[in-house]
């Protein structure tokens, strides 16, 4: 008997996500289409997140790539949240981790942290797929181990180097997907939502004299690229870790 797709889960977490053994077509092109795999299953998965965003990433909409049925995908991957942690877990698993280093620990989990972001940013808002879930199969925990073990090389406390791990992997969530989000804004026809920083100035310039440290912080607050945002607000939540040492 086949295995489930709970058993398949299950064995995922237990020995990572390689390949499992295709299922067979059936119908009249069945012996002329390549078999269901897991791999082929996610590769597609990020060839439509790839061309479409994550929000088009649906299981009709896979099924459909696949020239398959929805049921077809079901009997490897659980559900759609089961889909979304195997995409992340592929992203993790291309992340290299560092050996611990207590003299360069901010240096290494900058380092894992911009990684993390550029994996993300590869394919519009997938980021979404990390948000709201414990990290359950092995290479996603394999990131947060590492992680962790970079804190508390730093001499960071166990519980505050695990809710910094929280924190920090919350914001490279969210940073990615403000970044895709931006990024998607020009195709669109609406375009009155992209705004220039001259058009931001000259916005904050006409604002009534109720705004004052807006209108006299203007170059300030629209000062900077994405990724001087990015490095300082790494940087400040490193800094504001209790026991974290600025200069090892």
């Amino acid at each position: 008997m086949s295995p489930t797709p709970q058993q398949r889960r299950a064995a995922r977490h237990q020995l990572g996500t390689g390949s499992h053994a295709p299922a067979a077509r059936r119908g009249p092109s069945g012996g002329r289409k390549k078999p269901i795999t897991v791999d082929a299953i996610i590769s597609t998965a990020f060839g439509i997140v790839e061309e479409e965003g994550y929000e088009a990433l649906t299981m009709r909409r896979l099924a459909t790539a696949l020239e398959t049925g929805p049921s077809s995908l079901y009997a490897h991957v659980v559900n759609k949240e089961d889909l979304d942690e195997l995409l992340i877990g592929r992203l993790c698993a291309e992340i290299d981790l560092p050996e611990p280093d207590p003299a360069d620990w901010r240096q290494q989990i900058i380092s894992v942290c911009t990684q993390l972001r550029d994996q993300y940013l590869r394919y519009p808002g997938i980021s979404q797929a990390a948000f709201a879930a414990a990290p359950s199969n092995l290479d996603t925990l394999r990131v947060s181990e590492g992680m962790l073990a970079i804190l508390l090389a730093g001499g960071i406390a166990p519980q505050a180097a695990a809710w910094a791990l929280d924190a920090l992997t919350l914001y490279v969530n969210a940073y990615s997907l403000e970044v895709s989000l931006a990024d998607r804004r020009p195709s669109r026809t609406d375009d009155d939502w992209v705004v220039s920083r001259d058009e931001l100035l000259r916005r904050f310039a006409a604002l009534p004299g109720t705004f004052p440290q807006t209108k006299r912080y203007a170059a300030e607050l629209t000062a900077g690229t994405v990724q001087d945002r990015f490095d300082f607000t790494i940087g400040l939540m490193i800094d504001g870790i209790p026991g974290s040492r600025r200069h090892p």
